[in-house]
């Protein structure tokens, strides 16, 4: 579990944070398949960190799901990366077929101790699938998970008693549940960019 002190302390955001882009794919766009989402401002915001990050440096991962069934086959327009995306320069591609980014191709988590990172900030699609299983691996594994919840999105799901629960009130759960047990730090995009433009010396 991170460190309470740590956790607690303000927002700062290392020159070296390693910046996770979850599965922003074509396919997401099939509405008729995954139901209704919430936030459309997440690609505008994603596309805000992305520019942040290749600006000062910062490393870019990205991350892109294979699926067997679905609109996110490979070969298919829909496993394509969205246009905020696709053009984005990255130093590490991995592709999965499961949730968390931390069992893809290449080894994310070796990858990140050969660099010595130890901060992580992830966004992207889906908040309580893709984004929040990777959240909790990474802060199991002992990162410093910083969790944007307003870059990213996520569909209207229905639980086991067959009622629907709304793609927002989704998002606020994985909010609580990240932050009530310390797996991550939840913040919005406007505070993680402020972040990012702060000097070591608190200078602009």
């Amino acid at each position: 579990m991170t460190n309470t002190s740590a956790f607690d302390a303000p927002l700062q955001i290392a020159d070296d944070a390693v910046l996770i882009v979850i599965d922003v794919q074509q396919g997401f766009e099939d509405y008729e398949f995954w139901g209704p989402r919430d936030n459309p401002d997440a690609e505008d915001r994603i596309a805000r960190i992305l520019e942040a990050w290749q600006a000062t440096g910062r490393p870019v991962v990205v991350v892109q799901h294979r699926s067997a069934a679905g609109p996110l086959v490979p070969g298919t327009p829909g496993y394509e990366l969205k246009p905020v995306v696709a053009g984005a320069k990255r130093d590490l591609h991995i592709t999965k077929t499961v949730n968390s980014a931390f069992y893809g191709t290449p080894d994310l988590h070796a990858w990140l101790q050969e660099r010595g990172a130890t901060q992580l900030v992830t966004v992207g699609i889906i908040t309580n699938a893709c984004n929040e299983v990777t959240a909790r691996m990474g802060g199991n594994l002992g990162y410093d998970v910083v969790f944007p919840i307003d870059a990213m999105h996520g569909f209207d799901m229905a639980g086991p008693d067959g009622v629907t629960i709304p793609a927002a009130e989704l998002s606020r759960s994985t909010a609580a549940a990240l932050h009530h047990m310390r797996f991550a730090k939840v913040v919005t995009t406007e505070a993680l960019l402020a972040a990012a433009q702060e000097q070591p010396d608190g200078q602009a």
